[in-house]
């Protein structure tokens, strides 16, 4: 909240004092966290309300925030428990032992074994310390002097100790004044005004005298308040439904009385989520308050809203000032892009037809040459922009009439045609979905080439499907929105209705999810202008506002979530675009240019940070968003609808244009041509990544083929069919066509540093063998985890050469470390760590890492470097560590001794132990669509566990090939494709793809033994390529789909000559968002960057498709046939 709302909660504390309700004041301060009533405070302490006090500090402070916090919680808990065990009451005293002090023995284990011992004393006041301790009353007085002085010291209760100096009833005051301003208004204003409500505006009626307004001033309309008896409670889905029980945090700012706007209309109040209340911070390490060997974070070096939620990981993290170990650092503002007016993407690249009038348009998140495409027809296309290519189109068609409701059957028997109203990808790429005109939603699995699989068909409403989207509240959801005034969610697994909101009076425009500190919600727009939020219960719905000049609205965060806006068009043609100020829940500003007689509704994007675009007038116009002037338009060459439908990618370098005549134009920045440029010049599309959707071979009983065939050389492929059959016993069938690509296609083979751009990132630190290696989520940085138990990151800085701030090979980082200049070191507990197996694990923010290199697991803020806790000393030790991909407070552990802890950091302890593996685990992957867990182990044993309960679900043993004996604890990775359904297991003897939940074994590539074993695999961003890496230095670049090898990078190509040293990769991993980059975690601790060249674009080609090797022979028979 900002000031104002924050005045306003003053205001109803003193109303609510005056008017004697205590419990209903000192709640108001406990659940804004605004005023901490000291006197209160007190009198709890002095009667020993122990349960009162601590839930009403909870609303200040948590007992991990710092060291002022921490201390606080424990005098009171110690109080708590000295005071049992005065009464003899020992029972209780192992209660608050166990329950409330338990917490503190993580950072000080001697000071809770010196309390537990007190309970072997007949009268604790034997121990030296708590000789002086007198009676319960006296304690109490003791404890309280100390508890205000630790108040008054911390800094999370600064300015929160004093109640503002007001005059008496000032909130009657200003309602006065305000009805004094309503009855001015009034057309026929009588001379005594009757006011008997406040429920809505102040309207005099029909007056038989012609008397003057009264003074707005001096008049008082409203007398003092009568307490009335009850509240007469309000409907199911009135317009001002009050929230069942106190709301979250993130919509607790939602305002019923907003501060006047520029329209009238307009002065809605929107969600509170003020953008420096990062409440969803990690919490403070849970030092111990003596123990010095770490510095405690307090609120004076990082922000900490008020009520921070418990010890957990959360979604956001500050970012301090830190020191740059070289030079080159620069001053780009992190929240806003380095974007200029010459970046916007005017130029007309392209003209694409349609067939049909364009009606919705969205671009991949992740391949952002890919758009998809809906038109009036009801037709769903994807287009491969570089290549002009159409992938993939889908007519209008019901799956199942047979199951559809009556009155949809009757709707098609009459007219069979339906348009399209919205298509969206999901977040990841692998899916979208269509909301058509007639009742329906359509979702499709699609990933890349022209494969596209139906996966639910959902009669989601009674008539038109007006907007679709896609959500995670705990899962994956589909969110729809119609012309039955309702909103649905749905499983987007098996189709399963979740919620239902009720609460709207006119169709339902537009769904906007979104998730603030770690609370997810959604928000709607009606075709009469109203706006709503919701949470994912059944409490209906928490605001009820107009959006500006009541107009058809959509809404849209900026790329980084942190500033809402919104667009429409009313009825008359008058159309808005607006920015929200989330904190006050007014409009922020509006800006100027639409036009006023707009045919249709006005259609708008956001571009990275910076900028907006609008379609409208037969143009697209651009604001900067920081000016409410229009920046600049383009007619794109003219041809544009009145109301065009417009899109930006998610990088911002291409926008994609309806025009008149049923087609689209594609805009583009520099970058965006070339980018283009690259993909036209690779000559291949999506479809061509050997197509995503992998072909399953017939059904086997085994996980794999016993009879695997010998391969001798890199780029051959297993079939995993049972077939025992010699390869000659089968015909082959020889085709001209293939013959032909063959003798075109082979290997692309880099020898020379020439042929491909690397670096080798700097370090001053002292080298030791690179044992992990990862991207941060945003692709600006890589960490490494030595094999002495240090970590180290490197970043790259924003300039005029990287504008993006992305890792980049054309680039040297920059090797970082905080102010403090301390290293992020495990712990190594007594055993060497260079013998002890390294494990990490990036929460999804980047904010902290999960570490371990054979002693306790330490968490480490990622900016600051500190170790916010430790926890489980070995033995055993952390193996292999993964954060759940729908909370980050869960951690699947794997252990040296074989078992998986899931393990609940917020709560710090087991949640259950996983056992099924015979030796120690050596990779773990979540799937959040099948809702698994898969592990793999040095036992060379895959595992499959039901995350809803931790049910092991299926076991497979990876088959190692005749004559490749496998190291006896070689390790086992399993990572999944995008698809979320299948994996990779990676072993020293294979690569292998599995389909899980079952683990049926789809295909296995063996390398040539001259490479020597497998080190490391992973996947590209994307899933369309597999990086191997080997022990003989080189690095192979396989098909994901096919398993085929189409380029080999040698080490020469990257590393220096040096006949004396052997070094070669133990780690590989992808970049997050560039599908070509990769990066090596070396031997002799180096790490390097590697990208293709930007005139290649890409790593090799791809081979003919059926292309087998030398011979390209495809081999069939009368009972199966594999894909090799």
């Amino acid at each position: 909240m900002t000031s104002l709302s924050r005045e306003l909660v003053f205001l109803i504390l003193q109303f609510l004092d005056e008017e004697k309700y205590k419990d209903a004041a000192h709640r108001l301060e406990q659940e804004s966290g605004f005023y901490f009533n000291m006197r209160h405070f007190e009198e709890m302490v002095t009667n020993g309300e122990w349960d009162e006090v601590e839930k009403y500090l909870s609303g200040f402070t948590k007992v991990d925030d710092n060291r002022y916090s921490m201390k606080i919680f424990f005098e009171i808990r110690k109080q708590k428990y000295l005071e049992a065990l005065d009464k003899k009451d020992r029972a209780v005293a192992v209660d608050i032992l166990v329950k409330d002090l338990r917490v503190f023995s993580a950072f000080n284990e001697d000071l809770f074994k010196e309390i537990t011992q007190l309970l072997t004393l007949e009268n604790f006041r034997d121990n030296d310390q708590l000789s002086k301790y007198g009676d319960t009353k006296s304690a109490r007085g003791v404890m309280l002097v100390e508890l205000k002085k630790l108040i008054e010291a911390n800094p999370l209760f600064r300015d929160k100790l004093n109640f503002p100096s007001l005059k008496n009833a000032r909130l009657r005051t200003l309602i006065n004044q305000s009805l004094n301003w309503q009855h001015q208004l009034c057309k026929n204003p009588k001379a005594n005004p009757d006011i008997k409500t406040l429920f809505i505006d102040h309207s005099c009626g029909q007056s038989q005298t012609n008397a003057r307004a009264v003074s707005p001033v001096t008049n008082a309309l409203m007398g003092g308040l009568l307490r009335p008896a009850g509240f007469a409670p309000l409907g199911a889905h009135g317009p001002f439904q009050p929230a069942q029980g106190p709301l979250p945090t993130a919509l607790a700012g939602w305002m019923q009385t907003p501060a006047p706007v520029a329209h009238p209309s307009a002065s809605a109040g929107l969600v509170s989520f003020n953008s420096s209340n990062n409440a969803a911070l990690l919490k403070r390490p849970r030092t111990p308050i003596n123990n010095p060997a770490i510095d405690y974070q307090t609120a004076d070096s990082e922000h900490v809203l008020k009520r921070p939620r418990p010890f957990g990981i959360s979604d956001d993290v500050n970012n301090p000032t830190a020191n740059i170990l070289s030079a080159g650092s620069t001053n780009q503002n992190p929240g806003q892009s380095s974007f200029s007016i010459d970046d916007l993407p005017k130029a007309v690249v392209m003209t694409l037809s349609q067939g049909s009038a364009v009606k919705s348009l969205d671009f991949h998140p992740v391949q952002q040459n890919l758009l998809l495409v809906g038109t009036t027809t009801g037709v769903v296309m994807v287009w491969e922009l570089g290549t002009r290519e159409k992938l993939v189109q889908r007519n209008f068609k019901v799956w199942d009439l047979k199951s559809c409701s009556m009155p949809l059957q009757a709707s098609i028997a009459s007219d069979y045609n339906a348009s399209v109203n919205r298509v969206i990808w999901s977040p990841d790429g692998n899916s979208f979905g269509v909301a058509y005109s007639k009742h329906i939603v359509h979702y499709y699995a699609y990933h890349g080439s022209d494969s596209l699989q139906d996966k639910l068909e959902i009669e989601a409403h009674d008539g038109s499907v007006n907007d679709i989207a896609f959500s995670f509240p705990n899962k994956r959801c589909i969110i729809t929105c119609g012309e039955d005034r309702l909103i649905k969610v749905w499983d987007a697994n098996t189709g399963a209705k979740q919620f239902t909101f009720e609460g709207h009076e006119a169709p339902v425009y537009s769904v906007c999810p979104h998730q603030k500190e770690s609370i997810p919600f959604i928000f709607s727009t009606a075709t009469d202008g109203k706006i709503k939020a919701w949470l994912y219960d059944n409490l209906g719905s928490r605001v009820d506002y107009d959006a500006p000049g009541h107009s058809s609205t959509a809404l849209a965060y900026s790329v980084d979530g942190t500033r809402l806006f919104s667009c429409g068009t009313t009825k008359e043609g008058d159309s808005y675009i607006v920015e929200w100020n989330e904190s006050e829940g007014a409009v922020k500003r509006t800006y100027s240019g639409l036009g006023k007689q707009s045919v249709g509704v006005v259609q708008f994007d956001t571009i990275k940070n910076r900028f907006l675009a609008a379609g409208d007038d037969h143009m697209v116009k651009f604001w900067d968003v920081d000016n409410v002037n229009l920046l600049t338009t383009t007619d794109a060459g003219g041809g544009l609808q009145a109301s065009p439908c417009i899109r930006i990618n998610k990088e911002g370098i291409l926008l994609a244009v309806s025009t008149n005549d049923n087609g689209l134009k594609i805009l583009a920045n520099a970058d965006g041509i070339r980018l283009l440029r690259t993909v036209e010049s690779r000559s291949f599309d999506a479809s061509r990544i050997a197509s995503a959707a992998i072909v399953k071979p017939t059904p086997m009983n085994t996980s794999c083929a016993s009879n695997v065939t010998g391969v001798t050389n890199h780029g051959d492929c297993v079939a995993p069919n049972g077939d025992s059959r010699n390869l000659s016993d089968l015909k082959p069938r020889i085709t001209d066509e293939f013959v032909d690509k063959s003798r075109a296609w082979k290997v692309a083979e880099i020898n020379e540093p020439l042929q491909c751009r690397s670096v080798r990132l700097p370090d001053n630190v002292s080298a030791m063998r690179v044992s992990r290696l990862i991207y941060t989520n945003s692709g600006c940085a890589i960490l490494a985890l030595a094999a002495n138990a240090v970590h180290k990151l490197w970043k790259w800085q924003k300039n005029e050469q990287n504008a993006s701030g992305k890792a980049t090979a054309s680039i040297t980082p920059q090797l970082w470390q905080p102010v403090s200049g301390i290293l992020m070191a495990n712990d190594i507990s007594d055993r060497n760590p260079e013998d002890a197996v390294s494990c990490f694990a990036l929460s999804k923010n980047d904010s902290y890492v999960m570490s371990a290199s054979g002693g306790k697991i330490s968490l480490f803020n990622m900016t600051t470097f500190k170790t916010m806790t430790t926890f489980m000393p070995p033995p055993p030790a952390a193996s292999f560590l993964a954060f759940h991909p729908q909370d980050n407070n869960i951690i699947a552990i794997g252990m040296e001794d074989s078992s998986i802890q899931i393990y609940n950091v917020r709560v710090d302890e087991v949640k259950t132990t996983l056992k099924g593996h015979h030796k120690r685990i050596t990779g773990l992957a979540f799937s959040d669509v099948l809702n698994v867990l898969v592990s793999s182990g040095a036992d060379s044993q895959l595992c499959t566990w039901s995350t809803d309960g931790w049910d092991k679900q299926t076991t497979r043993q990876l088959q190692i090939p005749a004559g490749r004996a496998a190291a006896p604890f070689a390790d086992t990775r399993v990572q999944f494709h995008r698809d979320q359904t299948h994996l990779i297991a990676v072993h020293e003897t294979q690569i292998a793809i599995y389909e899980a939940p079952k683990l049926e074994c789809l295909k296995q590539w063996l390398p040539r033994e001259a490479s020597g074993p497998i080190t490391h695999a992973t996947y590209s961003c994307d899933s369309q390529s597999i990086y191997v890496s080997f022990e003989d230095g080189s690095v192979g670049v396989l098909t994901a789909t096919s398993l085929r090898l189409r380029c080999r990078i040698n080490p020469a190509s990257y590393l220096p000559a040096n006949p004396s040293l052997r070094v070669y990769p133990l780690v590989i991993a992808a970049h997050p968002s560039e599908p070509t980059q990769f990066a090596l975690g070396l031997t002799d601790g180096g790490v390097h960057i590697l990208e293709p060249l930007e005139s290649e674009g890409q790593w090799g080609t791809l081979p003919p498709e059926n292309h087998v090797g030398p011979s390209t022979i495809s081999y069939t028979n009368n009972l199966d046939q594999y894909q090799q």
